[in-house]
């Protein structure tokens, strides 16, 4: 596909290769379009490996964060997990949430914390509010121990951000979704792999080896999950769809009543 902007008419051509059409350029459709080759680019380009939370690394596209805390503020949880940890700077993002709420602590799992991360981590003043786990967040040792970290009663939001293949999503979805609380969500990140099997730092395999087919297979066989994307609290535009490195990620545990 070819889309050429025309900055001076205001349009944005996008030619297929049969035939072509004219959008204006200032309108949702071409907005949606624009945003879904800048994400690529940025993706590319490592965008996200330009930010930090307080001090520390967050690889993250800062509109899915701003999201997830619009999500974390309604839910309130008590307990955060959070698969793969890396640098540590989304574990600091989710305490310094729970932190201004006054509730909440994160429990984060990655099969190697490197020393230098886990220093920084635990050096850091939002430390209280996280624990660490090192180990393989699939093994049933793993699991077991976070499970004795939560109780009963305890309102749960869990977030996969780990190894980001279809097989080890499809484990930890099936892993971590009974910690989930009725009304919260299991949130697979980075199912924009699907869509970048053709830019160069991409890989083909990942057009079908990705988290949004994990999920997928996951949600016709949980019927007590709905995919959806959370409602926006605030929107005076017309759009309707996030620019996001997470499509197809949230997975929201149904209350009785609905």
């Amino acid at each position: 596909m070819k889309i050429t902007i025309d900055s001076e008419n205001n349009q944005l051509i996008i030619d297929d290769g049969i035939s072509q059409k004219s959008l204006p350029l200032y309108c949702k459709t071409s907005f949606e379009i624009l945003s879904d080759i800048w994400t690529k680019v940025g993706w590319n380009e490592k965008y996200v490996y330009t930010f930090s939370w307080m001090g520390r690394p967050i690889i993250q596209l800062p509109e899915d964060l701003i999201r997830i805390q619009e999500v974390i503020y309604q839910i309130k949880p008590d307990v955060i997990v959070e698969t793969g940890v890396a640098h540590g700077g989304s574990l600091i993002y989710y305490a310094s949430l729970c932190k201004a709420m006054e509730k909440g602590r994160v429990i984060g799992i990655d099969i190697e914390i490197r020393p230098h991360n886990r220093r920084a981590i635990e050096g850091h003043e939002l430390y209280p509010y996280i624990t660490l786990i090192e180990g393989d967040s699939a093994a049933a040792d793993t699991i077991n121990t976070v499970k004795s970290m939560i109780k009963k009663e305890e309102t749960v939001l869990v977030i996969l951000d780990s190894c980001h293949s279809k097989d080890h999503v499809k484990k930890e979805l099936e892993a971590y979704h009974p910690f989930v609380s009725s009304g919260s969500y299991i949130v697979s990140t980075d199912g924009i792999m699907k869509e970048l099997h053709d830019v160069p730092r991409g890989e083909k395999g990942w057009i079908e080896d990705n988290p949004c087919t994990a999920v997928l297979e996951f949600a016709k066989e949980h019927p007590e999950f709905t995919l959806e994307q959370p409602a926006w609290l605030f929107n005076e535009s017309s759009l309707t769809q996030n620019v996001t490195h997470w499509p197809s990620a949230w997975l929201k545990r149904m209350k009785e009543d609905e």
